[in-house]
């Protein structure tokens, strides 16, 4: 039997190593990889004025962009952006590509199942858009009983409008395409992110107008990462609760929309 056991040792003590070696490897929380690193990596898309965008110099600026330099700012860290279509940029987060997303994510109970987010950062609502010379007032989905109001595809206003079944609902591959189709008069309002509606009349340059906020369409923004890892959590969190105690959230906030948007109820 001693001879036996002798023979086991060497074999258990290697499946305990194994063990460890694993339960550490599982057990390190993401803060701990981006302090070693000295670098966050933050996907966004590059191309959603005013949120994220590159200048005449090829730079990325915009609300999400300062918002992200900010928190790895706190975190003691350098930002590296990483741009990415909005299609797959979910999958590439869960897939390890990056370690945060800063791009006007809403928080939704579908994405919480698989990602885990930060406190809100910034808040919006589903907004109408209505030719100039429009003067109905629209202010819920009820009020467009029977008319057409178009959105853009993938955006979280197509299940949105789908509540409402007497809304003719119209899905556009772009922005441009269902504006373009509003001031023609083929439709009769368009619904985006109430931080947006701005941005998008003056750049347009077509004859619209904003409309009311429609109830039902309030989102919250988080910045969303991998699951199980608190540390991080906790600290991008921490980030964000300085940032809006020292007035840093709210500062960008009036720089990129003339308002406070880092609360519910805007300012």
């Amino acid at each position: 039997m001693k001879g036996l056991k002798s023979r086991f040792k060497p074999v258990l003590a290697a499946t305990l190593l194994c063990c460890v070696v694993a339960t550490s490897a599982h057990a390190t929380d993401l803060l701990d990889t981006v302090k070693h690193a000295g670098v966050l990596r933050i996907a966004m898309e590059g191309t959603y004025p005013p949120f994220d965008y590159r200048n005449n110099d090829g730079q990325l600026e915009g609300f999400d962009v300062e918002v992200a330099k900010a928190v790895a700012a706190r975190l003691g860290v350098k930002p590296e952006f990483i741009t990415t279509e909005w299609s797959g940029i979910l999958a590439g987060l869960q897939a390890g590509k990056f370690d945060v997303i800063v791009n006007q994510v809403g928080i939704t109970p579908a994405r919480k199942q698989v990602l885990d987010f930060s406190e809100p950062y910034i808040y919006s609502a589903a907004t109408l858009l209505q030719r100039r010379n429009d003067t109905r007032q629209f202010k819920s989905l009820e009020d467009l009983k029977g008319l057409k109001v178009g959105v853009t595809m993938g955006s979280n206003y197509v299940d949105l409008v789908k509540t409402n079944r007497a809304v003719n609902l119209q899905v556009y591959p772009g922005t441009p395409e269902n504006l373009s189709d509003l001031a023609a008069g083929r439709i009769d309002a368009a619904l985006n992110d109430r931080l947006m509606i701005k941005y998008l009349i003056k750049n347009s340059h077509l004859p619209l107008r904003p409309g009311e906020s429609i109830p039902g369409g309030e989102t919250e923004m988080g910045i969303p990462f991998r699951k199980g890892n608190p540390k991080f959590a906790k600290a991008v969190n921490d980030a964000i609760g300085t940032m809006r105690q020292d007035g840093t959230l709210k500062k960008l906030s009036m720089q990129w929309f003339g308002t406070d948007t880092t609360t519910p109820t805007p300012q």
